[in-house]
């Protein structure tokens, strides 16, 4: 079954950090871009980075024992995908995680790797 590619938009408040860490550390492409917006091609999905003043990072949802930050989003990798991503997230230096990479749920129906 072919899935249709998403387009997701967010604000983020440095625009050379994230195409710093969307394209050297990700490894996406950058689409169209403007001053205040960039466009990436994430796995052929589009996210679109907005410039903001600044974010609001004050809601989280509990989610299995952890306080999950909303919004966030997701890219459904296969086992060996997700390790290597996260590997390659931990060696990054510019990379802080809110929460660290782990496996949610597991042994349940909806086990999933997040970082």
């Amino acid at each position: 079954m072919s899935r249709s590619p998403f387009h997701l938009a967010f604000p983020v408040t440095d625009l050379e950090a994230t195409r710093r860490f969307y394209v050297e550390v990700l490894g996406c492409r950058v689409g169209r871009e403007a001053e205040r917006w960039i466009d990436f091609d994430l796995e052929g999905h589009q996210l679109s980075a907005h410039l903001v003043e600044a974010l609001n990072s004050a809601a989280h949802n509990h989610v299995d024992g952890d306080g999950v930050p909303i919004p966030h989003f997701g890219l459904v990798l296969e086992w060996e995908a997700w390790h290597q991503l996260a590997e390659r997230l931990r060696a990054a230096d510019e990379v802080e995680f809110i929460l660290e990479p782990r496996v949610r749920f597991a042994g349940q129906p909806g086990e999933q790797g997040t970082l």
